[in-house]
């Protein structure tokens, strides 16, 4: 049996995820808003920004040249904030890293009945 979560955490936008090593999966209907949002053709966007994945299993957004930063994030800003991937959505709510709370200044609001 899971346990049940305690708090909500709200992104500060900190951009620490956008940092962390790892894949950032793409799925075929982000890769069309991502490209779109662009203004890229799909073809352009898959060739430019993305690789496959560790696992083989899709693709995967690349990094910065010699860094683990997305290629993405712009000084403090992610350039598709807007049509990002569902998994940078779900940080760190749906999913996480060990010792992410170290590095992530999230805000814990507790759910109600939890206070």
């Amino acid at each position: 049996m899971s346990k049940k979560p305690r708090y909500h955490y709200v992104c500060q936008r900190c951009t620490a995820c956008c940092k962390w090593e790892g894949d950032v999966e793409v799925e075929d209907d982000e890769i069309t808003k991502i490209a779109s949002f662009l203004g890229l053709k799909e073809h352009e966007f898959i060739q430019e920004f993305t690789r496959i994945r560790a696992n083989r299993s899709g693709l995967a957004l690349i990094d910065k040249e010699s860094s683990t930063e997305c290629i993405m994030l712009e000084g403090d800003e992610c350039r598709i904030h807007d049509v990002k991937p569902v998994q940078c959505r779900g940080f760190p709510n749906v999913w996480n890293f060990p010792g992410w709370k170290e590095e992530c200044q999230a805000v814990a609001v507790p759910l109600r009945g939890e206070a």
